[in-house]
């Protein structure tokens, strides 16, 4: 059966079990958009923006465990989604973003919206493909979701020009395919994985450390199991919150830069320490000269060879998918007959408790304006820590990370790698799309709602019953935060000195508004909102101006160097 590129494009995505794809048409992929309207097998999603395009497939591929697909045009449309790229590749989302390209006889002479898009992403991508030939078409795009989503997982751009799109050529979807470079190790090594559990078992003030591959690898249950069944303390990077669930009384919270005073303690003082799919990165540890103890030993466990020792030297790297390898290791330390040490253990949990006795998440609750902690605190009773939460970038962020407490896997959707602000209302929408029943939330400021705020207008289309909490300080928060304390309390355009009314912005797109001002509000508009089921509700928070984030670890320095008011 001959087909045209286009129909063969859109033929993939249905054999790949696509969902929804986000997007925006333009001259370059319009006869894969002609092929689009024909079939039913997938919605196609349109948005206002391609960066939100990718943003909403990367909400998607989070909240799914599923890989995210975008479609965008060329030249602008392909250059705009780059940001989103960025995010996913930071995260390790598997996302397959379909970028149009002027005809193959036109590259590289400047043609209309041309530009070199695998050229672009080449830096900020597991892989790209630029498709010359329409017999390539097919088996391209399955190795496209192949390398997006197994191993360490990653956005991959698939560039078509339009005339492969037009010509035609015999179809056949491959069932699987093989790379010679890239075979992914899946299974841990058996003897590393051995001498990690002796090393554990040996263990007097032992630490777990966790980060986003147990979201990644599905690897909750085996990890929940795990440190029960030991008793081990455990801490959560940004991107891992949800790995484990934060009410559970072994967990010290997040760590980091603005992470809980016992965490950060616990982490500097171990002496032996599991890391678990997670890469010791600046805003985790600072300065890794500062990381460094005499004596602690560490465990490293990734599915990415190169993510291992690449900032901290390790004493057991284990190289492997976190599920299979944590699996392994709850097998053997079962069927250990080897007595642990229960005296050390309970002094260091001692120690442990008279750090959390600090409590650095304090804060005035007697304040006559609202604290934007009380409103997160707010969101997680009433949602009953049961809603999908997503974020934007800054102070916001570091408040829902630290004040809502997550419980489950891949309920907390934000940008945690590469930051972007104008993140949280497209991958909320993406959220939305994969859960249509569920309790969707987008914590957000002033200043990163307007990023992609036209999303509204997609949100209207498509009947998603959003809720925008917008922590409304008038200043780019977290600049203003460092400008506070290391530059003088100069702030150098950190004010927003022109907002818009928000209640009439959200009103002509077609949504519910609220306006909240007063602490005693806070709750009763929250209930009023999430029993609007069938509406996007814009809540405009007006927070303390002068709110900051605490504990903080100033850049460059060490864990046991926070600030803690």
């Amino acid at each position: 059966m001959e087909l045209t590129g286009a129909e063969i494009v859109v033929r993939c995505l249905a054999e790949e079990g696509a969902e929804f794809v986000f997007g925006y048409p333009g001259g370059a992929v319009l006869n894969i958009y002609d092929e689009v309207f024909k079939q039913n097998k997938f919605k196609h999603v349109l948005v206002r923006h391609e960066q939100a395009a990718v943003h909403a497939a990367d909400g998607y591929a989070r909240a799914t465990g599923r890989t995210g697909i975008a479609l965008v045009t060329s030249g602008p449309g392909a250059t705009n989604a780059v940001t989103g790229i960025a995010t996913a590749y930071m995260d390790s989302i598997p996302l397959v973003v379909i970028s149009g390209q002027v005809p193959t006889a036109a590259i590289g002479m400047d043609a209309f919206q041309e530009v070199d898009m695998v050229g672009i992403t080449r830096p900020c991508v597991k892989h790209n493909f630029l498709v010359k030939d329409v017999r390539d078409l097919a088996e391209t795009i399955k190795k496209a979701f192949y390398l997006a989503s197994t191993g360490r997982p990653g956005p991959v751009v698939v560039d078509i020009p339009k005339d492969v799109t037009q010509h035609k050529t015999e179809f056949t979807y491959p069932k699987k395919v093989t790379m010679r470079s890239y075979n992914p190790v899946i299974k841990g090594h058996p003897g590393q994985i051995k001498r990690a559990v002796q090393m554990i078992l040996e263990a007097k003030r032992p630490m777990f450390y966790t980060g986003g591959g147990v979201v990644l690898s599905n690897a909750a249950e085996e990890l929940t199991q795990l440190t029960r069944q030991l008793g081990f303390p455990i801490t959560s990077t940004l991107m891992g919150l949800g790995g484990y669930p934060a009410s559970d009384p072994l967990f010290t919270g997040m760590l980091g830069m603005h992470g809980t005073y016992e965490a950060n303690m616990a982490m500097q003082h171990c002496d032996v320490l599991i890391a678990v799919g997670a890469r010791f990165d600046d805003r985790v540890i600072g300065n890794p000269e500062h990381f460094f103890q005499e004596g602690r030993r560490i465990i490293h466990i990734d599915i990415d060879p190169t993510s291992i020792a690449k900032r901290v030297k390790v004493d057991v790297p284990i190289v492997g998918n976190v599920k299979d390898v944590l699996a392994e290791m709850n097998k053997l330390i079962q069927a250990s007959k080897e007595k642990r040490d229960q005296a050390a253990l309970k002094t260091w949990w001692t120690q442990i408790e008279l750090w959390r006795s600090q409590d650095c998440m304090k804060y005035d609750r007697d304040s006559s304006l609202i604290k934007p902690q009380y409103v997160i605190e707010k969101l997680h009773q009433v949602t009953r820590g049961d809603a999908y939460v997503t974020s934007d970038v800054g102070q916001h962020q570091m408040w829902a990370a630290q004040y809502y407490k997550f419980d489950q896997p891949r309920r907390w959707i934000n940008s945690g790698g590469l930051g972007t602000m104008g993140f949280g209302m497209p991958a909320a929408m993406g959220v939305q799309f994969a859960h249509p029943e569920a309790m969707v939330a987008c914590v957000t400021g002033e200043g990163s709602i307007q990023m992609n705020i036209q999303e509204l207008s997609t949100c209207k289309q498509f009947n998603l019953p959003l809720k925008i909490i917008l922590l409304n300080n008038r200043y780019l928060g977290m600049v203003r935060q460092w400008q506070e304390f290391f530059y003088g309390n100069r702030y150098a355009e950190s004010y927003m000195d022109a907002l818009p009314d928000f209640s009439k912005l959200a009103e002509s797109y077609g949504h519910v508004d609220m306006k909240i001002e007063k602490p005693e509000d806070v709750e009763g508009a929250l209930k009023e909102a999430f029993d609007m089921k069938d509406r996007l509700v814009f809540m405009n928070f007006i927070t303390d101006q002068k709110e900051n984030v605490f504990p903080m670890i100033p850049a460059g320095k060490g864990l046991s160097e926070m600030i803690l008011v």
